[in-house]
């Protein structure tokens, strides 16, 4: 069996597509590569697409957090001083904030998108994907509120 490469994209279905547009061009930054009147998608700036946002239909009802479906998406940035700065953004947005956590190989801000999606935007604390994975590896890691306030 052929080895997935990475994961392409991601494609959210929303109630308002503007309003959606904006959360996730203004507030987050993601670039508007395309835009209709029934999609938008969205680039980090490398690809054509990191993201789509589609207008769901009316009355579309969403998945309930913690059901089947999506839990969360992730979304990386390059450093704690980028991570502050999102985290930063989002609270004068008014954005609903979850949780920050620091997960050792990983720090970490977990907040809803208009629709409730559940969105991570994290930075790694370590200096290689190999110190990452051994760190998610070991016994003794756990955890940790981070705070960033």
């Amino acid at each position: 069996m052929a080895k997935p490469k990475r994961v392409g994209h991601l494609v959210l279905n929303v109630k308002n597509l503007d309003e959606s547009t904006k959360f996730y061009s203004e507030v987050l930054g993601f670039e508007i590569a395309l835009q209709r009147p029934t999609g938008t998608f969205l680039t980090c700036g490398k690809i054509h697409h990191d993201l789509a946002l589609f207008q769901a239909p009316e009355g579309a009802m969403p998945v309930t957090e913690g059901q089947l479906g999506l839990n969360h998406f992730a979304v990386q940035v390059e450093d704690i001083n980028d991570l502050k700065e999102v985290y930063d953004e989002l609270k004068d947005s008014g954005a609903s904030m979850d949780r920050n956590t620091d997960h050792g190989m990983t720090s970490s801000i977990y907040f809803f998108d208009p629709d409730g999606n559940k969105i991570e935007f994290f930075c790694n604390n370590t200096d290689t994907a190999s110190e990452g994975l051994d760190l998610m590896r070991s016994p003794e890691r756990i955890n940790k509120e981070l705070v960033l306030d």
